[in-house]
């Protein structure tokens, strides 16, 4: 009565339909059922910003703010501190966002020499800021905050 090729066509069918059931019950693909927590993840950081992804920085350079700000501090010489950037673009100057177009400037390449080095990325200055970006992305890493004021 039935063929034996139809009854494994209509059983492939229904797993296939039961398989893609299952996952758009889950679409975040942990557990949670809403995606809530990937979204998190996707952000970078979680309410108290610790929370680290694969994707953002859990593979880039452990920055000693302190080596950095000595080494600031014994090459006075070879910086100057700029204008203070207004409030507007001082808020975007932060971790995991793009570097504004047009603010940030080049430091001398004596101080350069005395800043620890980090491949694929590079030591500008915003202001009063000294800010670690990704060459290849421009997305800001690291923000020392009134360095060089």
């Amino acid at each position: 009565m039935f063929r034996p090729k139809s009854v494994i066509a209509v059983l492939t069918s229904l797993v296939l339909v039961a398989g893609s059931a299952g996952a758009l019950a889950d679409p975040g693909g942990n557990g949670q059922g809403n995606g809530k927590g990937n979204s998190q993840k996707a952000q970078g950081h979680s309410g108290q910003g610790k929370e680290k992804s694969s994707s953002d920085w859990s593979h880039g350079p452990s920055i000693d703010r302190g080596s950095v700000l000595s080494v600031l501090t014994s090459y006075r010489d070879y910086w100057s501190p700029g204008p203070a950037l207004p409030p507007g673009i001082q808020k975007n100057l932060a971790r995991g966002k793009p570097l504004p177009p047009g603010i940030a400037k080049k430091l001398d390449g004596r101080l350069l020499g005395h800043l620890p080095r980090y491949d694929g990325y590079e030591w500008q200055q915003a202001g009063t800021d000294l800010i670690l970006v990704a060459i290849a992305t421009g997305i800001i890493y690291e923000v020392l905050n009134g360095a060089l004021d």
